[in-house]
């Protein structure tokens, strides 16, 4: 897999994992639930993908976790949203949406293009 191949995938996981805790704090299981249902189960992130992603954004100071328990009475670590995170989510989802939006263009593009 090459580099662009690895920063687009860690970028977009990075901003699925925002939008699902946009919507309250989760446990890494929660986040990846959220993640296989609003994707139809298009995506599935495995544990070894989703807790490094999960710690990564902690340092980054995007997401700000607490021990608690879960649904199932179990000790979980509950993620959420810090302000910063919350600020991310909306300029990288922006960014993220402009990319595709592009790229979607240039590969439906039936034609060279003139030179200039």
């Amino acid at each position: 897999m090459s580099d662009i191949d690895v920063g687009l995938m860690r970028g977009t996981l990075d901003l699925l994992i925002l939008k699902a805790l946009s919507w309250g704090p989760r446990h890494g299981y929660g986040v990846a639930d959220w993640i296989e249902v609003a994707t139809s189960a298009t995506l599935l992130v495995g544990e070894g993908t989703l807790y490094p992603a999960l710690h990564r954004l902690e340092r980054q100071g995007w997401v700000e976790a607490d021990w608690g328990l879960s649904e199932n009475n179990r000790h979980a670590k509950f993620y959420r949203l810090s302000r910063t995170g919350r600020a991310q989510l909306h300029t990288g989802a922006s960014t993220w949406h402009q990319f595709v939006e592009a790229a979607s263009r240039a590969l439906r593009t039936t034609t060279a293009p003139q030179q200039t």
